[in-house]
């Protein structure tokens, strides 16, 4: 009897052993099917959202200014960061850093830094751009303030983008961190591939004058944000 029950024992435990082994087959099937969909799904889903996504703005915007149409159709940056939600792969950030960085334009004076006080006016202003600014009737502001912390005076910032606080002064005020500032607000793309910053100068939306004035507010030691 006893020899009889050791065998019934053997043989449960070598057919819980076994039966997973004969499983694997079946439950791997639809997993593989699983994924194999998800992935079709995810690499169609951009292409449909997009479509989406255009023909959402089009029809929001039936009476658009002409002066206004071209701003409704990304151009090859933004068609390529759209490509990558955001994150494009090595070889196209630097093909999107390297266009934006031949497009700039600097001031022909060769000065970069023009005046601090008029740059806090710009940061401070959020006019333009907006159907309530059409047609113009003052210079495009920067609304800097709306992404970033400046002087130290200002309550009211957003952190969408990082602080620069102190910005001229971590740096030692150097030329060539002048430089760089002045092609991150000309077009931030020039430094951080689909960056969300505005493409303030490759854009239109400043001049090269009000550029150098924003310079001068984050690399003037006289400027509120280095004090």
């Amino acid at each position: 009897m006893r020899g009889q029950n050791m065998r019934r024992a053997a043989a449960a435990l070598l057919s819980i052993a076994v039966a997973p082994i004969v499983l694997v087959p079946i439950v791997l099937v639809p997993i593989v099917l699983v994924l194999g969909a998800a992935r079709l799904a995810a690499q169609e889903a951009p292409t449909d959202e997009a479509a989406k996504a255009d023909a959402a703005i089009e029809a929001a915007f039936p009476t658009a200014p002409a002066d206004w149409q071209s701003r409704l159709v990304p151009d090859r940056t933004m068609r390529a960061c759209s490509a990558y939600r955001n994150s494009p792969p090595k070889t196209a950030a630097e093909a999107i850093a390297q266009r934006a960085r031949a497009a700039i334009a600097y001031p022909a004076d060769g000065r970069l830094l023009g005046d601090w006080q008029r740059g806090e006016a710009i940061a401070q202003s959020g006019y333009g751009l907006r159907f309530t600014d059409y047609p113009p009737r003052a210079p495009n502001g920067g609304n800097c303030y709306a992404c970033h912390r400046l002087g130290p005076q200002e309550l009211s910032y957003g952190t969408l983008g990082p602080s620069l606080l102190a910005y001229g002064r971590a740096r030692q005020f150097g030329a060539a961190d002048a430089k760089a500032a002045y092609e991150k607000i000309y077009d931030s793309q020039a430094s951080f591939p689909c960056s969300n910053m505005p493409r303030f100068g490759a854009n239109k939306i400043l001049t090269v004058e009000q550029i150098k004035d924003l310079v001068a507010l984050l690399m003037s030691p006289d400027s509120p944000v280095n004090k």
